[in-house]
């Protein structure tokens, strides 16, 4: 039998990696109507806790799927820090910082197996379950992608018009495609360790910990000291009874049982491209960086509904092709501006050494007084947002050029902040016209444009009135446009819709 004998499955998308990404990325499809087929090489989701930590702007994209009250109903919430116990006994609160700004302050502690079983579950409500115990053996790309996938019955075909590599950090496919994966590798071991009876963290917080010889973050888990551990291991070799021994009398912890211990090494790394040809990469398959602060699988998730979107809107002729190209150009620079500061901080902090390790000393003190008199001022808004992801920022105007009419205003590439009942229109997965506080006539947009709803007045003055706000599917505002006696400018919106490549 040649490869051209064997059997072909047809479809619109091709996900590969059933993780948080993956998973993501079909979910959204489904939900918008896009045949899809997810493969996964596991037989199942990951039944190992690994990634921790749901941040504010992930849980609104839950809240969009019909999901959030799963997560909340399942999680635990961190909503305070505290950075040096003497300090900072009882933390500060992050909650407080985000509150007014997102409906889901503070962060919600919910594994990366419990999401992918959410996940999972709603996909295969839709009808379109994983295909687990797929293997992806090749990928061309010639006008369309065309994959050999070995599964449980034999190898077979796949023919998709893109595919979405989600198939973690050694990605198959951006191997097949011939993409640098560009970064370092940190010199320094690292270990993670789930523990109880962890004395002095006040429950409900993150931690942090700095000694002479290493640092540590600690992840709250549930009450009485249930924590999850990352740290700096003080030297080489790295075991279990040894390593944990250094690691809690240098930061002066203690605990009474250890549930599971793990060691890894740090990667700052970003693909050299997001997109190639037909295919796209996402969450680890682009891009991978510390743990610390609890972004990678929050990122990944995002990458996934952005690019789902991106795509559903191409299948139903709402853009233009070519708009595909606007998902490396939004959402590679947010990889990369998250791995060089994770890589920076790692820089200070993160390294073995006297002089290190007077830095970490001199860091922690200045932290435990700055931070929460930040969080305290006007700047703790913006601090808090872009802790929970939902300050990021796509820039739709090419440097250099004058910016038109409808990009005049701070809320475009934004998400859309909460108003009123304006997050649950957001379920529809829709464009959408929205105005605060002046009613607008319908103008002469595509029928598959809701709108325009009114959802009354911002009190944050974040959204105005006089202005009719164009939102994309993802929920962020993809124009702004001056109203005259509830009539948009005309001009205005043709500039906007030509610049998204909205096919009229």
């Amino acid at each position: 039998m040649t490869v051209n004998d064997l059997p072909v499955t047809d479809t619109d998308v091709l996900v590969v990696g059933a993780g948080p990404t993956g998973l993501m990325a079909g979910l959204v499809l489904a939900r918008r109507g896009v045949p899809a087929v997810v493969v996964d090489h596991k037989s199942g989701p990951t039944r190992e806790s690994r990634a921790l930590a749901v941040q504010a702007r992930t849980m609104e994209i839950y809240d969009q799927l019909g999901l959030a009250r799963q997560v909340l109903d399942g999680a635990y919430s961190a909503t305070r820090m505290q950075i040096r116990q003497r300090t900072n006994p009882q933390g500060f609160s992050i909650e407080a910082a985000q509150r007014g700004s997102t409906r889901f302050p503070g962060i919600q502690i919910f594994e990366q197996s419990r999401n992918e079983e959410l996940l999972s579950s709603a996909l295969a409500g839709t009808g379109d379950a994983v295909r687990w115990r797929h293997r992806l053996v090749n990928l061309a790309d010639d006008d369309g992608i065309t994959a050999l996938v070995d599964g449980p019955e034999g190898p077979y075909r796949i023919r998709a018009r893109w595919c979405i590599g989600a198939d973690g950090a050694g990605s198959a496919v951006r191997h097949q495609l011939n993409l640098p994966f560009e970064g370092v590798t940190d010199d320094a071991s690292f270990c993670v360790a789930d523990l109880r009876g962890v004395t002095g963290v006040p429950d409900g917080s993150l931690a942090l910990r700095f000694g002479d010889a290493t640092f540590a973050l600690m992840f709250p888990l549930g009450p009485g000291g249930h924590v999850r551990l990352v740290t700096m291991a003080p030297g080489d070799p790295v075991d279990q009874e040894s390593t944990l021994a250094t690691v809690g009398a240098d930061l002066g912890l203690t605990w009474t049982a250890v549930d599971w211990f793990s060691t890894y090494r740090v990667h700052h790394r970003v693909a050299a491209r997001f997109r190639k040809g037909s295919s796209f990469l996402a969450g680890d398959a682009a891009h991978v960086h510390s743990p610390v602060g609890g972004q990678g699988m929050n990122t990944g998730l995002q990458d996934a509904h952005h690019l789902a979107n991106l795509l559903a809107d191409v299948v139903q002729e709402h853009l233009d092709p070519a708009s595909l190209d606007r998902y490396e150009r939004e959402r590679r620079p947010v990889a990369v501006r998250l791995v060089r500061v994770t890589d920076r901080a790692f820089g200070v902090i993160a390294r073995r050494g006297r002089r290190t390790a007077w830095l970490r000393r001199r860091f922690s003190v200045v932290m435990a007084h700055l931070v929460p008199r930040v969080l305290a001022s006007p700047m703790g808004a913006r601090v808090g947002g872009l802790l929970g992801q939902y300050r990021i920022r796509y820039h739709f105007v090419p440097d250099g050029t004058a910016t038109p009419t409808w990009a005049d205003d701070r809320a475009v590439g934004l998400r859309l902040p909460p108003v009123g009942e304006n997050q649950q229109s957001l379920r529809s997965f829709t464009w959408q016209l929205h105005t605060y506080g002046t009613p607008a006539v319908r103008p002469d947009v595509p029928d598959w444009m809701d709108g325009p709803h009114d959802f009354g007045t911002d009190a944050q003055g974040r959204l105005r009135p006089g202005r009719l706000y164009l939102v994309r599917p993802d929920g962020f505002v993809a124009a702004s446009l001056p109203l005259r006696d509830g009539v948009v400018d005309e001009t205005a919106l043709r500039s906007a819709l030509d610049s998204h490549l909205v096919i009229r």
